[in-house]
């Protein structure tokens, strides 16, 4: 990049826009203008006129916009790659064992794809011992590969432990039921109406967060403090959380009112909208309007701004029913 403008296309210098939109305006401007914003030319705003040399014309925004997208998406493809090469090349080197350095390791590391996290899961596991810790968020139709299958009894078959919160959601589904069914060990899953983010901690030492929206980014956290810290939150979650496996319990309903509509009516008092309410509980919009319309009934709403001021005034989230639960996992 010129050392005259160290600023990209979508930062245009002063100067340079100013004889960008005179250009556009008045369909040319000499060339000798342009020596005070360099970038215009750089960046193929402006153009030599064929017919006269001494002229410079602009090209159209929408034919700059598409261009300059076009080359930020190239490069941005070439840098992945790049990231990639260079996990490939640095992956052997992981493995070395290095015990005169070993204080320099990274506490948290940053993984790029799915096969690389599914790599470095697969390699935490392999040395599991003691108990694995899940939170799954409601994905989509839940889906257990028979590879995973394989995998997580080979950690219970060396004793560990396994527990997993889901949303409500999928508590009735047959694949998760499907899965802990296959499974022989120590294994329990409970489940809440809102979760964290999905979560991997293993034996209370390493812990796996995505760290994109696509999941196809994560960190592998090995620092004791933040691994402490998710162990905490997950407990706390846990203790909140409701059994499904192995013993399934029914949270009683108030006065008519079920569960998860009282998961609703917080939401909704909150000035939620539909859409983020299915969002946050797992469910589809159609559904989330259907539990919405129950919930009406019940409290005899006309509105939705009524609906929200009987929720209000019924008491209902104050008088939410708490469950105690066992070690076990079964209630008290």
């Amino acid at each position: 990049m010129n050392v005259g403008h160290p600023h990209g296309a979508e930062e245009l210098c002063e100067a340079g826009m100013s004889l960008y939109v005179r250009a556009l305006r008045e369909g040319r401007v000499p060339d000798d203008e342009a020596g005070d914003a360099p970038c215009l030319i750089d960046f193929g705003l402006l153009r030599p006129d064929l017919e006269d040399p001494r002229q410079l014309r602009p090209l159209a925004p929408a034919v700059a916009l598409s261009r300059l997208l076009h080359e930020s998406a190239e490069d941005t493809a070439r840098k992945r790659q790049q990231e990639s090469l260079l996990a490939e090349a640095f992956e052997p080197l992981m493995h070395i064992d290095v015990p005169d350095i070993a204080a320099d390791t990274p506490m948290i590391s940053v993984l790029s794809g799915f096969d690389r996290i599914n790599l470095a899961i697969s390699r935490a596991l392999a040395d599991a011992s003691s108990e694995i810790l899940t939170i799954q968020p409601y994905a989509g139709r839940p889906t257990t590969t028979l590879a995973i299958l394989a995998r997580d009894q080979a950690v219970l078959d060396r004793g560990a432990r396994i527990r997993a919160l889901y949303q409500h959601t999928v508590r009735h589904s047959p694949a998760v039921r499907a899965r802990y069914e296959q499974l022989r060990g120590d294994v329990e899953a409970r489940s809440l109406d809102e979760v964290t983010d999905r979560l991997i901690v293993i034996d209370r030492t390493v812990a796996f967060i995505p760290a994109s929206k696509d999941r196809s980014l994560a960190l592998e956290i090995c620092h004791p403090v933040l691994v402490h810290y998710f162990v905490t939150t997950f407990e706390r979650l846990w203790h909140l959380a409701t059994p499904m496996y192995p013993q399934a319990l029914q949270p009683p309903s108030l006065n008519g009112v079920t569960p998860r509509q009282r998961a609703i009516a917080a939401l909704l008092v909150e000035g939620h909208t539909d859409a983020v309410i299915a969002t946050r509980l797992g469910m589809n919009v159609r559904t989330a309007r259907v539990h919405i319309a129950k919930l009406a009934t019940t409290l005899g709403s006309d509105s939705r701004a009524q609906l929200g001021y009987l929720i209000a005034e019924s008491g209902l989230l104050k008088q939410a029913p708490t469950q105690s639960l066992s070690q076990n996992g079964a209630a008290e």
